[in-house]
């Protein structure tokens, strides 16, 4: 920023006492500008058009004025869609949490000295990290076919390189002294981060692991619509056929079940504090 100031050169106060000292001139204008040629640009290239979302945005609101009220009688129908989504949702993330806790211990500054191995196992939970979920389930859908297992296998990957994050930033934070102390003793590395590290770590590993199970309980509520199975594949079949009073009946429903979700899920990340 100093061609900024050399720009726009400070303003020069002279104090009670005499003493001049110089203020400089905010760069506020500067960071607003140049958030307004992003979003210019963005327009430009988005093809965005403001007219057209006046002129046609209210048929959003006809859509969703069709899902109410819902028909509760296609509720019985939901059920098992519903579960089939929570159960790949809680199998991909138990997979995801504890498949990532060697990886997120290699990417560890403080615990691995090596930089070769920090570097690589960072691009590759970077790697990992970048790809969509919607993607991810795509692809499995290719390798293990059409249903939960393909949409079970997208959710481990999402919670694998979104823990192992959350996770080694963690550990880098932890106070060493008990690590080295337990090295000095004779204690091995593993043995030495299981006696002195973990306990550190837990809760905070256990509150993330939470955190993701529920947004990957929404998540997986439309990776049915690449086929991988649970509420979304239903969704999109009914959207399709326009039959929007059971498409309300599912948003109702998952609704109520992330709601509960979350109140357990935040009940327990408290007692986890």
């Amino acid at each position: 920023m100093k061609f900024y100031v050399k720009v726009f050169r400070p303003h020069k106060i002279q104090l009670a006492n005499g003493k001049i000292v110089e203020e400089n001139v905010t760069k506020a204008p500067f960071f607003v500008l140049l958030v307004l040629a992003g979003v210019y640009l963005s327009v430009k290239v988005t093809g965005f058009q403001l007219s057209v979302l006046l002129e046609r945005g209210n048929e959003f609101l006809v859509i969703l004025g069709q899902m109410f009220p819902p028909d509760m009688s296609y509720l019985r129908e939901v059920w098992g869609p519903l579960f089939d989504t929570i159960k790949m949702s809680l199998l991909g993330s138990v997979v995801g949490a504890i498949l990532t806790i060697p990886f997120a211990i290699l990417a560890s500054s403080n615990v691995i000295s090596n930089k070769v191995v920090l570097y690589c196992v960072r691009v590759f939970l970077s790697v990992v990290r970048t790809v969509p979920t919607l993607v991810c389930a795509l692809i499995a859908t290719y390798l293990f076919g059409l249903g939960t297992m393909a949409g079970t296998v997208a959710i481990a990957v999402f919670t694998f390189a979104y823990v192992g994050k959350q996770l080694y930033e963690q550990i880098e934070t932890v106070d060493m002294g008990a690590f080295e102390a337990m090295e000095a003793m004779g204690a091995n590395r593993c043995y030495a981060f299981l006696g002195a590290i973990f306990p550190q770590i837990l809760s905070t590993y256990l509150s993330v692991c939470l955190f993701c199970f529920e947004g990957n309980v929404r998540y997986a509520s439309i990776l049915g619509f690449v086929g991988a199975g649970g509420l979304g594949n239903v969704m999109n079949e009914k959207i399709g056929w326009r039959e929007y009073d059971k498409v309300g009946t599912m948003i109702v429903l998952l609704f109520f079940t992330v709601m509960i979700i979350e109140t357990i899920s935040h009940y327990l990340r408290k007692r986890l504090a």
